[in-house]
């Protein structure tokens, strides 16, 4: 599928594959570095976490001591309005504020993840498939569904195929992404949970509150995925 061009102000749903299926996020401190890249790499300046893992450390020190001057400085290139991170791949909901700035946060995403998870596991090479896959957001319903597919993408883990096999469980597959840590979805029914990674106003008031985020995904495990399954959300 040809990806379309990134605008400013435009949103976008993003999916980043790990190379040939395999899994990317095998550990719990795996999902805590992507989240973690997730916000560090969204700045046009250039990041080392190991220096800002440095930098955060003084920072909460100078914040004990009643100092509040922050000496690090975030130049956002995009908003994060919403995101999941899955066992082989990962799902974001991203506004580009900044000229080329959802290429420029991709590759600084990729790159700085695939170098941790490369050091640690003693591989080599690329970690995500070459081009990121991009579908332009045009209208308040198809955003209203790619928000809902994002967030119940991780039932797949406890229930794999339910869209086409149905779910055995479903009481147990809401139980599952109430719990479900590694995406926005908590933070956006009102569990803090990694607030500081989304931007969660604008789909708030578009879509209708927590409640109204909770019912919708909800509505999803009901009718086993068929109110935005890949093709109404333009995946496929």
């Amino acid at each position: 599928m040809k990806r379309p061009k990134l605008v400013d102000g435009e949103i976008y749903h993003i999916v980043l594959r790990g190379v040939e299926q395999r899994q990317i996020f095998l550990d719990e401190t795996d999902h805590y570095r992507g989240i973690f890249s997730l916000f560090e790499f969204n700045n046009a300046n250039p990041v080392s976490i190991k220096e800002r893992r440095k930098d955060r450390f003084r920072f909460k020190r100078q914040i004990a001591r009643g100092l509040t001057s922050d000496n690090f400085e975030r130049i956002l290139l995009v908003e994060i309005l919403a995101f999941t991170l899955m066992p082989n791949h990962l799902h974001l909901l991203l506004r580009q504020i900044k000229s080329n700035g959802i290429s420029l946060f991709v590759q600084k995403l990729g790159t700085g993840y695939a170098s941790y998870f490369n050091r640690k596991y003693k591989r080599s090479g690329h970690l995500f498939q070459g081009r990121f896959h991009a579908v332009h957001v045009k209208t308040d319903e198809q955003l209203e569904r790619v928000f809902v597919y994002i967030h119940t993408n991780p039932v797949a883990i406890i229930e794999s195929k339910w869209k086409e096999r149905g779910i055995r469980n479903r009481a147990s597959a809401k139980y599952f992404l109430k719990n479900y840590r590694w995406s926005s979805y908590l933070d956006y029914i009102g569990k803090k949970n990694f607030s500081s990674v989304s931007e969660r106003k604008f789909l708030l008031k578009t879509i209708g509150g927590e409640k109204k985020c909770c019912d919708l995904i909800n509505q999803q495990i009901d009718y086993n995925g068929s109110y935005c399954d890949s093709e109404k959300i333009g995946l496929e």
